[in-house]
C-alpha cells in the first residue's frame, strides 16, 4: 500500500506542479460586453494559459508577453479578475497578468468606462464608485458564459486584483460598504491631499439608484498600494474573504496611514500585509522600457535602489501562491 500510495502521490504532484511553475505561454483574447450602469460597450482583456508558442504583442503602446488565436490549455483553471486605478489601462498590470496565466491562471483586465486613459468622465461620480464593482462583476459572468474561455473555467470562487482605486473597487466586491461622509471629513482635515480631494471630497450623484453591490462569487482579493479612505472599521465588517496586500512607505500619491495601513488594522480576517521599503504609488505598474519611460516617466521613475524588476518577480510568485491556496477548490483540475 505505501508504494501504490507513494506513486499516486507522484502523479498528482506532476498533475499540480505545472500550475506552480511557468508551465504554460500566454494567450490573449478580448470580451466586448454592455457597461451595467448605462448598457454602452465597454471592454476586457483576457489572459489564459496556452499550449502555443509564447509570443508577444504591441499594444497601446505595451510590449505584452502574449498573443492572440493560440490554443487553449487543457484543464480547469481559477479565474482573476483584474481592476487599474483611476484612469488606468487594462494593459498597466500586463506582466502580473500574463504571469499568472503561464502559471495556469485566467485573468481578465477590465478598462472601465469612464475611469480609463481616455475618457475621466466619471471621476468623482457615484456612476465609477459603485459602477466599478459592477463592471467586475459583468466581467465575470461575460468570461463564464464565453463560448471559448468558459469551457477551461474552474467555476469556484473568483480572484479580484485591484491597484489603487481597483483596491476600493475589490473592497466594495468582497462586502465593503463605502460611507462618502469619510471622504468629506478626510478632505476637510488634509485639504492639500492632491489626489484624494480633487473635488473636495464630494460625490457627483450622477447615479443615484446605484450602491454598493458585493458578489459572492469573490472568494479573494489582492490589493496594491490600495485607496481605502471610505471605510471605517464598521464599512469592512462583511469583507470576510483572505486579503493580500502590498503598499509602499513612499506612496506619492496615497497616505500610506489613511489607506493601506489603516485597511489593514481595520479588516476582520488580518490580512497579509507587506510594505516596500523606498517604494512609490507606481512601482506596481508593469515595468517600463526605454520608450516609455520617456514618454511617462513619473509613473516609470522609481527612488534610487528600488528594484521594480525584482518586486514584479515577487509580485507574480506570491499572487499565484496566494490565490492557489484561497480559492482552492474540488473543480479545480489542471492537467498537462
Amino acid at each position: 500500500m505505501g508504494s501504490l500510495r507513494l506513486a499516486i502521490i507522484m502523479v498528482l504532484n506532476a498533475l499540480i506542479l505545472p500550475a506552480q511553475a511557468s508551465a504554460w505561454s500566454a494567450g490573449l483574447q478580448t470580451l466586448h460586453l454592455p457597461d451595467p450602469v448605462d448598457g454602452l460597450p465597454m471592454q476586457a482583456l483576457a489572459f489564459y494559459p496556452s499550449e502555443g508558442a509564447p509570443a508577444s504583442t504591441l499594444l497601446e503602446g505595451y510590449r505584452v508577453e502574449a498573443a492572440e488565436r493560440l490554443p487553449l490549455a487543457i484543464g480547469r483553471f481559477p479565474l482573476l479578475v483584474m481592476s487599474p486605478g483611476n484612469s488606468g489601462s487594462p494593459l498597466a498590470l500586463h506582466d502580473l497578468a500574463t504571469a499568472l496565466a503561464r502559471r495556469g491562471f485566467v485573468v481578465v483586465a477590465v478598462e472601465h468606462p469612464g475611469d480609463n486613459a481616455r475618457d475621466h468622465s466619471r471621476l468623482g461620480a457615484s456612476s465609477n464608485l459603485y459602477g466599478r464593482p459592477l463592471q467586475i462583476s459583468a466581467a465575470i459572468t461575460a468570461v463564464r458564459a464565453d463560448a471559448r474561455l468558459g469551457t477551461v473555467l474552474d467555476h469556484g470562487k473568483v480572484g479580484v486584483i485591484g491597484y489603487s482605486a481597483g483596491g476600493e473597487t475589490a473592497l466594495i466586491l468582497a462586502g465593503a460598504e463605502p460611507d462618502p461622509a469619510r471622504l468629506l471629513q478626510h478632505c476637510a482635515q488634509y485639504p492639500d491631499d492632491a489626489d484624494a480631494c480633487q473635488h473636495q471630497g464630494v460625490l457627483r450623484a450622477d447615479h443615484a439608484e446605484l450602491g454598493p453591490q458585493t458578489d459572492p462569487r469573490v472568494g479573494a482579493v489582492m490589493l496594491m498600494a490600495p485607496l481605502s479612505l471610505l471605510f471605517g472599521r464598521q464599512s469592512l465588517a462583511r469583507v470576510q474573504v483572505p486579503a493580500l496586500i502590498y503598499s509602499g512607505d513612499h506612496d506619492q500619491l496615497l497616505m500610506l496611514e489613511r489607506n493601506a495601513e489603516a485597511l489593514a488594522r481595520k479588516l476582520p480576517q488580518p490580512p497579509d500585509y507587506r510594505l516596500l521599503e523606498g517604494a512609490g504609488h507606481f512601482v506596481f505598474m508593469a515595468p517600463c522600457d526605454p520608450q516609455q519611460a520617456q514618454r511617462m516617466k513619473v509613473l516609470c521613475e522609481d527612488a534610487e535602489g528600488v528594484d521594480r524588476q525584482g518586486i514584479h518577480r515577487t509580485l507574480q510568485r506570491e499572487a499565484a501562491r496566494f490565490f492557489r491556496r484561497a480559492l482552492q477548490s474540488g473543480e479545480q483540475q489542471v492537467q498537462r
